[in-house]
């Protein structure tokens, strides 16, 4: 039999070859890359750069949160039918235009460091990307890409240093038909969620576009064959995939709506410090001296409109993370300015200081229980200190090839206990600044009755992270079913209720008293009863996708070698 003759569909020989025939790896190689977009194509990577930027503008102070799913559908449409390694690429493309501008408040630091995490973060898209391409050419894609994204946020959130989980999708729906599904499995459920409704989009968008291709080929099938064009009962039963994937959204958004936000318990009256920093001009101890009188004033301040009867007088206090940098417990003049606030405002305060470790090595960020009566008591240690910002991996040899790193000359020492504690008439469960980012930190202290956030965000003023961390607490809210108070240094502070309300907010830099009677709670929600399961049923769902996608396309190599050998017999 004659072989037939294909097409050469090679590139000419010249510019991008030498005269053996060898590819060149200089100059041309890389004009033909910017030419034609790489291996993914302009197309499909200005995709995947505009589903990252869709992902960011869902996240505060943005918040459009429909273009988290929005995002997502536009980055499975760019990975969709792509080897699993031009996916990896195409993930890491969007990933950075996601976290780059998402993390830009971490510029505030240093552009040098803000660039370099936004880039370590969406190296994490790199699996992800490859996972989703994989896992296309299954059935039941959308789910399997969902749990996908999961398992990227399962991985980011643990390593390395214990993770960075910030701009999870979960954080972006922190107000829409998808924030009470978080009171059944967690942040990890509502990243799902998200990613599946992104996905089912992307199917219904495959799916049409198969039905209108479908269409016109037989429209033209029918025009040739002069029999008109092709019946409509055809055209809508090619249209069925696309409707069964919107009726799909459909339920998962209503599914939503239905499920039940309590938001009652036992009243009690809170109070919410912030006292804002001082202007620039002080030497670092004056700093520290004008930060804690502010909050020093303020409380005072509570206290006199509480006997003008202008306020309800609260049953607890609740001052910021670093609202007292001296240390109280060696530092007289912080004790007496503390204690004498504590004592005019006559309730139980939750102090933020830092203070020594007794070995004088290291410092610890606290959160103290002060008594009007017996002085400070019981108190919380940060259990997830940042790394690189409150202590530094590898100190010997990075603060020889970074000067910037000599500016963390101690430590801080890690904590080893849950943070819920008796402060007045309730249990407070504290967790201290991003470790509200954390699912197993405020799982282990939503045993409380009301959750405390003491943060201090004054380094990160006026950027997106504020608002942003404040989204975090809102979805913890539903979470767990709790009140939260956050308490920030310069703001943004604010009392959430348990149903993700915001009861009130502050401006930021600027001194701000918060006073409310939220509901106490103690009954536990399905998710923290539930804890991590949810998280690594859905991860490891994604990994046996992508397993299942290798293996069906290794036995379809298999399958195809066989035959392909006869036919060359034959000839």
């Amino acid at each position: 039999m004659a072989q037939e003759t294909l097409p050469d569909r090679s590139p000419a020989k010249g510019a991008d070859e030498d005269p053996g025939g060898a590819p060149r790896r200089g100059p041309g190689r890389l004009r033909r890359g910017l030419r034609t977009g790489g291996r993914a194509g302009w197309p499909r990577t200005l995709l995947a750069v505009a589903a990252g930027l869709l992902l960011w503008l869902a996240f505060p102070p943005a918040d459009l949160t429909p273009l988290a799913p929005a995002g997502v559908a536009l980055l499975t449409l760019a990975l969709r039918g792509l080897p699993a390694r031009t996916g990896a690429w195409l993930g890491f493309v969007g990933g950075a235009a996601f976290f780059i501008p998402v993390l830009e408040g971490i510029s505030a630091v240093g552009p040098d460091g803000w660039i370099i995490l936004s880039l370590v973060q969406a190296a994490y898209y790199l699996p992800l990307g490859a996972g989703a391409a994989a896992v296309a050419r299954l059935p039941a894609w959308p789910v399997w890409t969902a749990a996908l994204w999961v398992g990227e946020e399962l991985i980011r959130g643990r390593v390395p240093f214990g993770g960075f989980p910030w701009a999870r999708l979960a954080f972006s729906q922190t107000a829409t038909p998808l924030t009470p599904y978080a009171s059944y499995g967690g942040a990890p459920l509502v990243t799902f969620l998200t990613a599946l409704v992104g996905a089912l989009l992307a199917c219904a968008a495959v799916a049409a576009h198969r039905a209108l291709r479908a269409h016109r080929a037989r429209a033209a099938a029918a025009q040739d064959a002069d029999e008109g064009a092709a019946p409509p009962p055809r055209a809508a039963r090619a249209l069925v995939p696309a409707v069964v994937c919107l009726a799909a959204v459909a339920a998962v958004v209503g599914g939503g709506l239905l499920i039940p936000t309590p938001a009652t318990g036992r009243p009690v009256t809170v109070a919410v410090i912030q006292g804002n920093v001082p202007r620039a001009g002080l030497d670092f101890l004056g700093q520290r001296r004008a930060v804690l009188n502010n909050h020093v004033n303020v409380t005072h301040e509570l206290a006199a409109k509480v006997r003008a009867g202008q306020v309800a007088r609260p049953e607890l206090v609740v001052w910021p993370e670093n609202a007292s940098d001296l240390d109280p417990y060696t530092e007289p003049e912080a004790y007496n300015a503390i204690d004498a606030a504590v004592k005019d405002v006559g309730v139980p305060v939750l102090v933020g200081a830092l203070t020594d470790t007794p070995d004088g090595e290291k410092v610890e960020n606290r959160g103290i229980v002060w008594d009007p009566v017996s002085g400070p008591g019981d108190y919380y240690v940060k259990r997830h200190p940042v790394p690189f910002g409150e202590y530094l991996p590898f100190r010997d040899i990075l603060t020889k090839l970074i000067t910037r790193f000599e500016r963390i000359p101690r430590d801080f020492a890690k904590g080893t206990r849950s943070g819920v504690m008796r402060l007045g008439p309730v249990r407070v469960g504290d967790v201290i600044c991003f470790e509200v980012a954390y699912d197993k930190e405020v799982r282990d202290v939503a045993r409380g009755d009301v959750l405390v956030v003491q943060t201090n965000n004054a380094t990160y003023g006026r950027t997106s992270l504020p608002p942003q961390q404040i989204a975090m607490s809102r979805l913890r809210a539903v979470e767990h079913g709790r009140t939260i108070l956050v308490a920030a240094t310069s703001g943004i502070s604010a009392i959430v209720a348990p149903d993700g309300r915001v009861v009130d907010r502050s401006r930021e830099f600027v001194p701000d008293i918060q006073v409310a009677t939220v509901p106490a709670r103690t009954s536990r929600t399905l998710s923290d009863r539930l804890g991590e399961k949810p998280e690594w049923a859905l991860a490891l769902l994604g990994l046996g996708a992508v397993g299942a996608a290798a293996w069906t396309a290794r036995r379809g190599a298999r399958g195809t070698a066989p035959n392909t050998a006869s036919e060359n017999e034959g000839k």
